[in-house]
Formats: structure tokens, sequence, C-alpha cells
């Protein structure tokens, strides 16, 4: 047993050594999206299914409480992964495909962001919904993992993490929300604006 924790956080260890190394410049990107849509009081969307939905629903619920900073505007961000019922319903009375999609015709406005999380960038729901959102003037943002999927074609932006292992994947997902988010703190901190 005790090998196998140290394989695993070691695993974990290289994944963001990895990233570090190779992806600074995305997240960079990433960061600068989120806050130019604060600042123009644009929308972010998230969506995902299973760990990546609670990825998903775990950053809208950061961006709308922790990441609020004195002075600036607040995030308006929805997760379309929290209303049961709709989501249910589309999956009952069309197909679990255009979960994400439909709920998107409700919202959706030109410049705002849409950011899907998914391991393996094939789900068809999330896939659905991005190409929605980029032929209606939406910025797309990817989180994926593997081979980044078709997601990788679709998204103005897409974060692959280096690796294979899902659950190593949804790890740095929620990593990179969090640093996302401390920078964004950190930024909207005196003590901490960099010019």
């Amino acid at each position: 047993m005790e090998k196998n924790i140290e394989i695993f956080l070691k695993k974990q260890e290289k994944c963001i050594n990895e990233i570090l190394s190779l992806k600074k410049e995305t997240i960079e990107e990433i960061i600068k999206k989120i806050l130019e849509a604060r600042n123009n009081k644009n929308r972010i969307f998230t969506m995902g299914n299973g760990g990546s939905g609670s990825t998903a629903s775990h950053f809208v619920s950061d961006l709308l409480k922790t990441a609020i900073t004195e002075g600036d505007n607040r995030f308006s961000a929805i997760s379309l992964v929290d209303n049961i019922p709709v989501l249910l319903a589309w999956s009952n009375d069309s197909q679990y495909e255009d979960v994400f999609v439909e709920q998107l015709k409700n919202h959706l406005h030109k410049n705002d962001i849409v950011l899907g999380f998914s391991g393996s960038g094939t789900s068809q729901n999330i896939l659905s919904a991005l190409e929605y959102a980029k032929n209606n003037g939406a910025f797309c943002i990817g989180m994926t993992g593997m081979s980044g999927g078709e997601m990788s074609n679709i998204c103005n932006i897409c974060l692959t993490i280096p690796s294979d292992d899902m659950l190593t994947i949804e790890s740095a997902h929620l990593i990179l929300c969090h640093c996302i988010v401390s920078v964004i703190r950190d930024l909207g901190n005196p003590m901490f604006r960099y010019e």
C-alpha cells in the first residue's frame, strides 16, 4: 500500500512539473481571457461530465466568491451541470448530447466564454456545446488530457494535461482552476500587482 501511495503522488508531481515547463503560457492566456470577460461583464459558462462536471461546478463557485477582488467587477459565471431537472429533461426528451448546447441557446451572448472540461476531449455533449458557442461568437476554452481529442481543434485555447490517466488529468484540472483563482486574487491585491 505504501508503494502504491508513493507511485500515485509521484505521478501527480511529474504531471504538475510538466505543466509548469510546457503549459505556463497557455495558463496565462486563459487567465487573461477570464479577466477580460469579468472586466467586460461577459459571462463564463462551464461544463463537464462525471468528475469533470464537479470541477465545472467547483470552478464557478470559486469565480463567484473566492475570486472577488475589491474595486473590480464580480464574475458572472454559470455551471451548466448544476440544474439537474434541466439536465434530466433534455436527456429524456431529446438526447444526452444536447444537455449543454440547449442551455447555451437560452443564455449565450457574443463574447461570452464557454469552458469545457473533458479528460478525453471526445465527450459529444461538450463538443456540441463548444461548436455552437464558437459559431455564435463565444470564446471557447478547453481543459482536456490524453491526445486532446476533437476539443483541441474546436477551442480557441485548449490546455491538454500531459497524461493518459483520468485521475491525474482530473486532479490537474482542479489544481489549475485553483491556480487561476489564486492568480486573480493576487492580481486584485495591490501588493501583488506586477506591471
